[in-house]
């Protein structure tokens, strides 16, 4: 007797599927797994005196905490509060999808509200409709996008070239940071170097601890912050020893030499600290994002951040991740919206979560994409990488959606990067910090990753980062270096950059830099207010999306089948003998073939021979006693369906006695 398996097969066949990677966690609130709701959380609340907020969400000012005191004093419109607070949360819900209530009444409510009241109204909105309400709410019109520009050996020729590509591609900023801590210089270098090649207006950064970030700003290779942690709870700001104003600082302290910033908050880094005080994940984002708007800072990176695997793992947490994405916008601050931290090992998963973002648009719609591969993304692997950048390209195409990255051919990727590692090399040398020889170089041209390179190591990299330091070596010695060397075009790309901190343009909200001008929510502001409004795509765009690699025309199909024209010959032929008309046959079996069979098209598409498919067919006929007759079919007398192809609905029972018009 067979053993019995006491199990559905299918469920060992799921148990092989990338999703059983994923872990999932029961909701439970009083252990801060829970998305929109606690039973911790406050009721939305506001208490007003003499211009003075003297109770928020159900606590007295007396027992307010660090964060309650800051948000009254520096986030709150004490003359909107009063009617903001009022106002039914089901009906602000109803105005945040409503295409005629204008996104400038809705972010004047907003001010006045509190972390408890903004949760609330946004807990009302389905998925669908908290990506409408965020591609209305929006700052900027057009959308953008950021790229992690890492390696593991924090190789400086190798992000100078991958910077250099991701440029290409398209990415409005670029992020870098270092497998060793002692690096962060010569990665700041070799990435502003990188992102200078091919055209200028690539904001870069390089997140590392946040005394040196601001140093490497000051000393000009840096052109944007983003990694100023900001948390929900008292507690997690003080196992930091930071407070709200000691962030709001440091922000005076970055746009004071014309550098842009934005913090860094998201659902899940209070759980993961253990600070969560029961309280559901979306409350706890709204008061980091009260906190900034407080602050004054240009906008936020948030969405989970790396607190998103945590927040994939609780029932709605993607549904969570997108409403503080909402908030944010709701606030009037620039989103880059996340999508980094890879969250889920499900494909499916993977892009179902990108797709809300690609489709309503963003400020930056991943921060940031990984452009290089999972193992070399020092801030571990993002939501998509370099393994999906094409599938990334190909989504834009398929649903005409503007995800701020095009297309970038081969040959053109080559020219880039050995442009950049030249452009690095000739500034290591002309500072004395370092000879790159000619293997290294190419080794990286062509390397997909860090695996693939003959280059530096990081211990190599220690010293050159440590000399740049050591030495004072500013962006100004970079652009001296690059200019003496030859490479007046990158010279001069950076020197743009630097000179956009005296003007302080790009220090607008939502500001980016497209085809050498400052876009903004000032200059190019979110309009949308129903079809026809807002961003959409232009024809040149749209030809920009389309120009995916392996796209077939009538040509090339032609082209390329015409190359099997003479081998197909020699194996079969076709000869007319007529029309066909009915047999009294009753064995005879029609076989339907198009009228390019064998004439024009050779193979199938999966790449067999077509005279292999029909000597295939036409033996298993004979095999059962059967007469195989062939018709090449010229009109579909009937629509076809996608269940019925048209030969099958051309031939009708008596068909089966149609004379062969084409034989082998």
């Amino acid at each position: 007797m067979a053993n019995t398996v006491n199990r559905w097969k299918r469920y060992a066949d799921w148990d092989e599927r990338p999703l059983r990677l994923d872990k999932f966690a029961a909701e439970d609130p009083a252990n801060g797994f829970s998305a929109f709701s606690s039973p911790k959380d406050p009721k939305p609340g506001i208490g007003i005196a003499e211009g003075r907020v003297i109770s928020m969400d159900g606590v007295l000012e007396r027992d307010f905490d660090m964060i309650d005191s800051f948000i009254a004093r520096h986030h709150l419109d004490v003359a909107v509060a009063p009617k903001a607070m009022a106002m039914d949360s089901a009906t602000v819900a109803r105005m945040l999808v409503d295409m005629h209530v204008p996104r400038e009444e809705l972010v004047q409510l907003a001010h006045g509200m509190t972390p408890a009241k903004l949760a609330q109204c946004v807990s009302h909105l389905n998925a669908l409709e908290i990506a409408f309400a965020y591609s209305k709410m929006r700052a900027r019109k057009t959308p953008g996008n950021q790229a992690h520009v890492t390696n593991a050996k924090d190789d400086p020729l190798q992000l100078a070239a991958d910077a250099a590509t991701a440029v290409a591609f398209g990415f409005d900023e670029i992020e870098t940071t270092m497998r060793v801590s002692r690096n962060a210089w010569s990665n700041a270098l070799a990435c502003a170097v990188g992102a200078a090649v091919g055209r200028w207006g690539t904001l870069f950064q390089c997140s590392s601890e946040e005394a040196e970030e601001l140093q490497i700003g000051m000393a000009g290779f840096s052109s944007y912050a983003e990694t100023v942690s900001v948390y929900g709870t008292e507690k997690s700001f003080t196992d930091g020893d930071d407070t709200p104003w000691s962030k709001a600082f440091l922000a005076a302290a970055y746009a004071s030499r014309g550098i842009k910033m934005r913090c860094t908050s998201g659902a899940g880094s209070e759980l993961l600290m253990g600070f969560h005080e029961a309280k559901s994940l979306l409350y706890l984002e709204a008061r980091c994002l009260c906190l900034q708007r407080g602050m004054g800072v240009q906008g936020t990176q948030n969405g989970g951040i790396d607190g998103a695997p945590l927040t994939a793992t609780v029932p709605g947490g993607f549904r969570e991740l997108m409403a503080e994405n909402l908030i944010a916008v709701w606030l009037d601050l620039e989103c880059a919206s996340g999508n980094d931290a890879r969250a889920t090992e499900s494909e499916i998963r993977v892009g179902a979560k990108i797709m809300p973002y690609l489709v309503a648009g963003s400020d930056l719609i991943c921060s940031g994409f990984g452009s290089i591969l999972k193992y070399d993304n020092s801030f571990n692997p993002s939501l998509m990488n370099g393994e999906e950048l094409e599938d990334y390209l190909v989504l834009q195409r398929d649903f005409e959606a503007d995800g701020g990255l095009t297309p970038l051919p081969e040959e053109k990727a080559l020219d880039l990067r050995r442009r950049a590692i030249d452009a690095v090399s000739s500034v290591f040398e002309e500072l004395g910090l370092a000879n790159p020889s000619e293997e290294m170089k190419r080794s990286v041209t062509v390397a997909s990753g860090s695996d693939d390179t003959e280059s530096f190591m990081p211990r190599d990299v220690a010293f050159i980062s440590e000399a740049i330091k050591d030495q004072g070596i500013t962006l100004i010695d970079v652009i001296k270096a690059l200019a003496r060397r030859g490479f007046m075009e990158e010279a001069e790309n950076l020197l743009h950059l630097l000179k956009l901190r005296l003007s302080g343009d790009y220090l607008q909200t939502s500001a980016m830099i497209r085809n050498g001008r400052i876009v903004s929510a000032i200059i190019d502001p979110d309009d949308y207010l129903g079809p026809g409004s807002g961003y959409r795509v232009s024809e040149k765009r749209r030809l920009e999306l389309n120009g995916i690699r392996d796209v077939l025309d009538q040509k090339e199909v032609l082209r390329s089948e015409a190359m099997h024209e003479r081998e197909e010959s020699a194996r079969i032929k076709y000869r007319a003998l007529g029309a066909a008309g009915e047999s009294p046959d009753s064995k005879d079996v029609v076989i339907g073939i198009s009228p390019a069979f064998g004439l024009k098209l050779f193979q199938t598409t999966a790449g067999h021979r077509l005279s292999d498919v029909l000597r295939n067919i036409t033996d298993a006929i004979r095999g059962r006693g059967l007469s195989p007759r062939i018709v090449r079919f010229h009109h579909t007398p009937i629509r076809p369906s996608s269940d019925c192809p048209p030969h099958g609905l051309q031939a009708p029972a008596s068909a089966s006695g149609y004379r062969r018009r084409a034989q082998r």
